[in-house]
């Protein structure tokens, strides 16, 4: 039975065991699993070894998998094994979830690029090493790669029928849109579950967990490995994501919000946390910070103005977690300078062009340079739109030639994000 707990009473009044589930429930982690009040039990009586697949599809990770490493992190905090599982094998292969086509095949050299440089953000999070409940980071490739085909069909398609696999959304939502859906991706749910089912023989693995729109496959998992092993295994998501004004959490005009500070700073990251919507402010301070939660309740319940306060609580503690206490405080004097004393300070992202070329360059290229927009086109609808000021005065003219007086200048884009341009 999975227990949906935004609509099921008894998931509502159900009283843990476990330090984890108690704290998966107070906080606000738990959507669906397979079986809640035996998982309670687990963990309850001894330690227990979890993990979450992450793909390699990029260099960095982004906020939308903070939680899951969250959940990973408290599972050790409260005296468990957490195994970071990273995709080098099923990234070949592409995951159908919440896609209209076919994700681009990336080659060996990009995947193990991507997988060296993910591997860094959860070191921040975890403890990693050898014994009792240090987290352990292992590569699906290992084992998926020297699968042989026939091999693999008979031991693991047998357990599978493709009515079952037809009825679960990442397959069936892909269909009624009549988006083409490709043999080699078909195959991803099994390749997921024999992940589940590895991860059980080698470190006696019992519990998935990961985002509402992974449960398909989760459910694979878990069944392969009751069938197989005949063991008990669990699976455990999270809620979607979004914003009170139902936005995908964590996307923003430029893009994706990073972990990688390569990819986003620590203060565009700040920035990011401070401009929480008011309603979001102690949603996400159970979830991305490890606050006490009478401290939460108490700036969750500050009025008007007060709540930048709790906002500003809110991004020095995700910002911590992820890049550490000193980016943090350099961030957060950094936007008390920019935002309330109207000073540009060298802390903001900087962004060098040579003082010959700033001088032949447009306000759309400027922008792109600067990060702020993806693209020439996406630019100019920006300037349309009147999201850009450099020094104060709003970018009217997408086409003309950047003017500024000076070796430096304060970009800003809406009410958010700054950048410090120096020629």
């Amino acid at each position: 039975m999975s227990i949906d707990t935004t609509t099921d009473p008894s998931a509502e009044t159900f009283v843990p065991k476990s330090d984890f589930i108690r704290v998966m429930q107070e906080r606000g982690y738990i959507h669906q699993c397979t079986d809640l009040t035996a998982l309670d039990t687990a963990a309850a009586a001894g330690p227990i070894t979890a993990y979450v697949g992450y793909d390699c599809t990029a260099d960095s990770l982004h906020i939308g998998h903070l939680i899951s490493i969250m959940m990973l992190r408290w599972f050790q905090k409260t005296g468990h094994r957490p195994i970071v599982l990273m995709g080098g094998g099923t990234t070949k292969v592409g995951d159908p979830t919440d896609k209209d086509q076919q994700r681009p095949l990336l080659t060996d050299a990009v995947i193990n690029t991507n997988l060296a440089s993910i591997k860094r953000t959860f070191s921040a999070f975890m403890t990693f090493g050898e014994t009792g409940q240090d987290a352990i980071m292992v590569n699906n490739a290992d084992w998926l790669e020297k699968l042989g085909y026939i091999e693999f069909l008979r031991d693991y398609g047998v357990h599978f029928t493709v009515n079952r696999m037809l009825s679960f959304d990442s397959v069936k939502l892909r269909l009624e849109r009549e988006q083409p859906l490709s043999f080699l991706e078909f195959n991803y749910m099994l390749m997921q579950a024999t992940d589940y089912l590895e991860l059980h023989r080698r470190h006696n693995c019992i519990l998935q967990m990961g985002g509402s729109d992974q449960w398909g496959n989760i459910i694979n998992g878990v069944e392969l490995v009751r069938r197989v092993a005949q063991k008990p295994a669990f699976g455990l998501t999270t809620p979607l994501l979004t914003t009170s004004s139902g936005q995908k959490m964590g996307k923003t005009l430029g893009g994706a919000v990073w972990l990688n500070a390569e990819r986003l700073s620590p203060y565009d990251y700040w920035q990011m946390w401070r401009n929480t919507e008011d309603a979001d402010v102690g949603r996400f301070l159970k979830l991305f910070t490890e606050l006490p939660l009478d401290e939460i309740a108490r700036l969750e319940a500050l009025g008007g103005a007060e709540i930048n306060e709790a906002k500003k609580v809110l991004a020095n503690a995700a910002t911590t977690l992820l890049h550490g206490p000193e980016a943090a405080a350099t961030a957060a004097a950094a936007a008390v300078a920019a935002f309330e004393h109207g000073r540009l300070s060298e802390d903001l992202p900087t962004v060098e062009i040579a003082a010959g070329d700033l001088s032949a360059m447009t306000n759309t290229a400027l922008m792109v340079a600067a990060g702020f927009a993806s693209s020439n086109g996406d630019a100019r609808r920006q300037i349309a739109g009147g999201a850009f000021r450099i020094n104060g005065v709003k970018v009217a003219d997408a086409n003309a030639l950047v003017e500024i007086s000076g070796s430096e200048a304060e970009l800003r884009k809406g009410n958010a994000r700054k950048r410090l341009v120096v020629s």
